[in-house]
């Protein structure tokens, strides 16, 4: 299937690594033109330099973290200067701490809310006159199937990522007419080094190791393992394309059948 998605101009956010990266390169292999951001310049650099050599495609590096509330407006900027236009937004962030409730004080919430929602709002909101042009324009943000099955000790990622998706939907239903496309996707556990750090956190908890939590979570899959971050990538380059143009409002989980529900 050709997805179209050849010319095309994309900025991914949280892309040095993981989901971000899987997604960077899914895009950059179509043919896709890729502004990739991340708070730590030099991983970017290297995932920029990798991510040119394997695709052939033109890819720019956009350092800076999200949760800045200046940093949007710069990544929006540098990506229109460096190709011309926008077409596809990917918005992604690393996620908030993990523990219980009585854990966290306002501050930690707030923070929170920047990171995992607010990063989310400023980038579409800057990127709208851009897409607004453009004759594929979709976004599609980063959650997690904790809002439809909370994970244990990832409260602030539960609560806050839940208001994101509320927030795709909303736009999906109030600028569907001006030709945007608005999808969230859902990741489950995945093989990512965030995951390898939340493993960690609970081997350390737990008295056990690493490789155990991780056998233990992967066992929540009717496939017993966890997910790659190529297999959410095809999910999420495929949402993002023009092959997906009349999917909207979709909250997409790429779980492994973790998510236990029927809705």
């Amino acid at each position: 299937m050709d997805l179209g998605l050849e010319g095309k101009i994309a900025l991914v956010t949280g892309a040095s690594r993981g989901l971000g990266y899987a997604t960077a390169r899914g895009l950059a292999l179509e043919g896709t033109r890729v502004a990739l951001n991340s708070r730590d310049p030099e991983k970017l650099a290297k995932a920029v330099k990798a991510l040119k050599e394997e695709s052939g495609s033109q890819v720019v590096a956009c350092a800076g973290d999200v949760a800045d509330p200046a940093i949007p407006a710069q990544l929006v900027a540098q990506t229109v200067k460096a190709f011309g236009g926008l077409d596809l937004l990917f918005t992604n962030a690393g996620g908030p701490p993990s523990g219980l409730f009585e854990g966290f004080d306002d501050s930690t919430w707030y923070k929170a809310i920047e990171l995992s929602l607010m990063s989310h709002v400023r980038l579409i909101r800057l990127a709208l006159p851009y897409l607004r042009q453009s004759k594929a324009a979709s976004v599609l943000a980063v959650t997690s199937y904790s809002i439809k099955q909370p994970i244990a000790n990832l409260v602030l990622s539960n609560s806050v990522r839940a208001a994101t998706v509320g927030l795709i939907k909303s736009l999906a239903l109030e600028l569907g007419a001006d030709g945007i496309r608005f999808n969230s996707i859902l990741p489950a556990w995945t093989e990512t080094e965030r995951v390898q750090d939340l493993m960690a956190a609970r081997a350390k908890a737990n008295h056990t190791s690493v490789e155990q939590e991780i056998q233990k979570q992967a066992k929540e899959s009717p496939f017993g393992r966890m997910g790659t971050p190529q297999e959410f990538a095809n999910a999420a380059v495929f949402l993002l394309s023009p092959a997906a143009s009349y999917i909207t409002g979709v909250m997409l989980s790429v779980d492994g059948g973790m998510y236990k529900g029927t809705l």
